[in-house]
């Protein structure tokens, strides 16, 4: 087999800054894996498996990681032997991994960050895998590793993102390549280690991997003879639906969760919910629902002060977690944030009157119907301690103090996330048999259309809610679950965004689920940790005090939400219907019906760490419970009228059960 560069290891900071460009317009540079000492000849095959074992130390790895394997892997794009991806994928126990074809039927797991442009190897330092990297960047156990349950491999992908290498022009024009390349990886995957084709995968991501994952799954229901054996898939805060679904159809459901980004001012509220309406979001979720949802358009803003501000047609990489900060930035100009009388980032001294006594019934000209960064704006402008705290930085344009992934996080800094200094550390970059063409980035922008364009947030591919009722029909057929979670806290991708998507979507003969998911589940210490509903294959679970990285926020939750709903069968808040009657695993409580859960109060302040929490005097907190019972009576009527109350539910710990 012909890989292409043996460069020592000391020419990897050189390779890094040297790295050329093919034209003035390309945005992309080739990269390619490294060869290493013992690398066997030929095609890909089990005897790879010692060339891929990590042996060498690991930068402040001081425990027995057990064994695990890394490196790069074609895809097997023609005309392209450097396009590749990179795995570290880690045992369960020792030899699971490397047991003969047809010798196991144990679980493995695939993991997959989004972006576009985020590398799955930065979620393993950061959110699930075994390894940790603390604040001053020395590293530690997971407790909670995804890798106590099965074996799991960590994937960087498309090619080009992490030390998945390409060239230059040859990264990937659409998301169908991207599934292209990621099947031609899982073919030579299992050529190294084959047990791998026929034990069951449970593929599963977040972010923006809900546009990677379901054409994957899309990819893999068009093969006849696929190279793995897929058994369910999980997405969490998904980018499933369009960007008008999961961005700014939620806002109003963001605002009562988190009612502190307008300061429990009811007054602000109503501005937001008549913006919802003019614009077309206030979508009306019925059990099972009645027709699919009209084809929502963004409005742009019609302002003419607006003029010199240009709004992209579609996102860019705004899912990773140093990229989103940038995103209004790029789309709307260095005025965006910073309101349009505030030239120089002076503050704006006028009240709240200047949103709420405009004219009613019209849309927002300055916002046309972009209301999740008109929600934004105004937390940055008028509430604390978002408008204290908060800045735009004006050397790295990054929007700091007020986190889009966590809401209650309005931390300045904020805690660090950085695997650049364990990976490229030249002890990881050996012994992990990582590239030495370039250096490992955790997020950054991701060119599509081939990597030749400087429109990188132009992603070409159709959102997966437009063929999701295909794709659930081959997936019922096919015997493939699906399982989307969200995290209570995150207001960008919000979970009412998936729970539009699965009512919009047909499965099993019916389109979205008949109940409102109103089923609580609990932590394996008995504490209430969210809400669950399960019909007819499909699988939506919210996490208690979780943002957009779950994992992260709730560790041991994530670990007892694999254990159970993914690896396992738990039919907590499943349907189950027989003589004409329906009932739900695990009863259902009709103030989970609402569609809302309730936030924390507190916001946390602090540089860098927690040093205080702000909570809102208890009157301010009273008067907008008040109102928003009243407010929202109708709308959470008749989604609790769907739920059949069961008085007293006992909390029921999982505990650790078998699989």
């Amino acid at each position: 087999m012909s890989r292409r560069g043996s460069l020592p290891l000391p020419l990897l900071a050189m390779v890094a800054s040297a790295a050329w460009r093919l034209a003035a317009s390309q945005p992309t540079t080739s990269s390619w894996p490294q060869d290493y000492p013992g690398m066997p000849d030929g095609d890909y095959n089990a005897t790879w498996q010692s060339y891929f074992e990590v042996t060498e130390s690991l930068p402040n790895v001081t425990w027995n990681l057990g064994r695990s394997f890394a490196g790069n892997i074609g895809v097997q794009r023609e005309g392209h032997p450097n396009n590749t991806l990179f795995f570290w994928a880690f045992e369960k126990t020792n030899g699971s991994l490397t047991v003969d074809a047809g010798q196991s039927n144990d679980p493995w797991g695939i993991w997959l960050n989004g972006g576009p442009g985020a590398a799955s190897t930065l979620g393993l330092l950061y959110e699930n895998g075994p390894i940790h990297i603390a604040p001053d960047y020395s590293a530690y156990e997971n407790q909670y590793s995804f890798t106590t349950l099965a074996d799991y491999i960590w994937i960087d992908q498309p090619v080009g993102v992490g030390w998945a290498t390409a060239d230059a022009d040859a990264w990937v024009y659409d998301e169908d390549q991207m599934a292209s390349d990621f099947m031609g990886f899982l073919d030579n995957l299992v050529k190294v280690f084959p047990s791998l084709k026929t034990r069951p995968l449970y593929l599963t991501g977040e972010s923006y991997a809900g546009m990677y994952i379901p054409y994957i799954t899309k990819a893999y229901f068009g093969m006849a003879d696929p190279p793995v054996n897929l058994s369910k898939i999980a997405i969490g805060d998904g980018t499933v639906g369009s960007e008008a679904v999961y961005e700014h159809v939620p806002v109003t459901t963001v605002l009562q969760t988190y009612p502190q980004l307008i300061g429990y001012d009811p007054e602000v509220f109503e501005w937001f919910r008549q913006q919802e309406h003019l614009c077309g979001y206030d979508l009306n979720l019925t059990y099972p629902q009645d027709g699919n949802f009209p084809d929502i358009q963004l409005v742009y803003p019609n302002n003419t002060a607006r003029s010199e501000v240009v709004y992209a047609k579609r996102s860019t990489s705004i899912f990773s977690k140093r990229e989103l900060f940038k995103e209004g930035m790029r789309r709307y100009g260095k005025n965006s944030f910073t309101a349009r009388d505030r030239p120089n980032r002076v503050r704006r001294e006028l009240a709240k009157r200047d949103l709420i006594g405009r004219a009613n019934g019209t849309i927002d000209p300055w916002y046309g119907c972009f209301i999740y960064d008109e929600m934004i704006d105004y937390a940055m402008n008028y509430t604390y301690p978002w408008n204290t705290y908060g800045y735009i930085d004006p050397t790295t344009e990054d929007i700091e103090g007020f986190d889009y992934y966590s809401i209650p996080d309005a931390l300045n800094p904020e805690i660090p996330m950085d695997g650049s200094v364990f990976y490229n550390a030249p002890e990881a970059v050996a012994a992990l048999h990582a590239p030495t063409s370039k250096a490992w980035i955790g997020e950054q922008e991701y060119y599509f259309l081939g990597g030749t364009e400087a429109d990188y947030w132009q992603d070409p591919s159709i959102e997966p809610m437009a063929f999701l009722t295909e794709l659930a029909t081959n997936a019922s057929q096919r015997g493939v679950q699906i399982v989307l979670y969200s995290g209570n806290d995150d207001s960008l991708i919000s979970h009412h965004s998936t729970e539009v998507v699965i009512q919009n979507t047909t499965f099993g003969d019916i389109q979205g689920f008949t109940e409102p998911p109103a089923t609580p589940w609990y932590a394996d210490d008995g504490s209430f940790a969210g809400i669950v509903h399960q019909e007819r294959n499909w699988t939506y679970l919210l996490f208690k005090d979780a943002g957009h990285l779950v994992a992260m926020d709730q560790p041991a939750n994530a670990l007892t939400f694999l254990r159970e709903f993914v690896l396992g069968d738990n039919q907590t808040g499943l349907v189950e219907s027989g003589n004409g009657d329906t009932e739900v695993v695990g009863g259902e409580v009709s103030s989970l019906a609402v569609g809302v859960l309730p936030g924390q109060t507190g916001i946390f302040i602090g540089s860098g760490a927690t040093q205080s929490t702000y909570t809102f005097p208890s009157a301010t907190i009273a008067a907008w419970e008040s109102y928003i019972v009243t407010a929202t009576a109708t709308a959470a009527a008749n989604r609790a009228a769907r739920a059949r109350p069961t008085p007293v539910l006992p909390f029921r710990p999982f505990g650790a059960r078998g699989l």
